[in-house]
């Protein structure tokens, strides 16, 4: 069975004269000339842009899987010119034979079979592109200039002259700023006379100290953090144990002790009323 891939297959071309020309169909006349061409169906549907189905199916004179009038002429138009026929005859036999120009109606099915129109590639669609950028240029200015009305608006508000400018809430409620006292101020003042007062400081790093009373009586016994400070009071005497003397700061009495002991040195002290002296 042939399927129209070449042309040696097809029937053998007969030629026709020109008073014999009208009584061959405008398939048959497309086919002849395609052979006398060399050409199969494949060469003149992949040169025309034809399917293969509709080729044979014109070539047959079944003009149904065209898809309706308009199409069967310019496929017949198509194919004429490729084939080197004029299209002019072949189109007034075509209305001849599917009388007078107004083909019957095509079915659905072969309509839905029909040369569909290939789309054209088409690239970005740049005019979009310009109007969508326009719009947001345009928003943005006018986000801007109203954004600079208002800010003109304040600017001239702040630069009209007031009689007195109120304080700002810093100035209000501001206070003066007192100056932290010294250890031994604190110590000074916090120190009755009429009792002993020892003020431990662990200045330079942590220690372990102990307090005791005139009576023996345990005050502290624990280990005293970098940073912190322990105050100690009794009516005669306050006994101390510094494990790491170096360490600390002393004040008895509201006075330091400026004693010169070394990091690590263990140094056990007593101290009574009045001005500081070691027991």
């Amino acid at each position: 069975m042939s399927n129209g891939n070449s042309p040696e297959d097809e029937r053998p071309f007969e030629d026709v004269s020109e008073e014999d020309r009208p009584s061959v169909s405008v398939g048959r006349a497309l086919q002849q000339a395609r052979i006398a061409a060399g050409l199969t169906v494949d060469d003149v549907s992949t040169a025309t842009r034809v399917r293969i189905g509709i080729v044979h199916a014109i070539e047959r004179d079944d003009f149904a899987p065209c898809g309706g009038d308009v199409y069967a002429r310019g496929h017949i138009r198509t194919l004429a010119k490729f084939v080197k026929l004029d299209p002019a005859p072949l189109l007034a036999r075509y209305e001849t034979q599917n009388g007078g120009g107004r083909p019957a109606p095509t079915p659905a099915a072969p309509l839905f079979e029909a040369e569909r129109i290939r789309p054209e590639r088409r690239g970005p669609n740049w005019t979009a592109a310009m109007v969508a950028a326009i719009v947001v240029v345009i928003g943005f200015v006018g986000f801007t200039m109203v954004n600079g009305d208002e800010d003109g608006a304040n600017v001239a508000g702040d630069t009209e002259p007031t009689a007195s400018p109120e304080p700002t809430p810093t100035t209000k409620t501001a206070k003066p700023v007192v100056p932290t006292p010294d250890p031994s101020d604190s110590a000074i003042a916090a120190a009755p006379q009429d009792k002993v007062t020892v003020k431990v400081v662990a200045a330079d790093g942590p220690s372990w100290i102990s307090a005791k009373d005139h009576n023996g009586k345990v005050l502290f016994a624990e280990l005293l953090k970098k940073g912190e400070d322990k105050t100690f009071q009794d009516n005669s005497k306050i006994d101390l144990v510094l494990g790491d003397a170096g360490a600390l700061d002393l004040f008895v009495n509201g006075k330091k002790i400026e004693d010169d002991w070394q990091p690590g040195a263990v140094e056990r002290l007593t101290y009574t009323k009045g001005d500081p002296q070691a027991g």
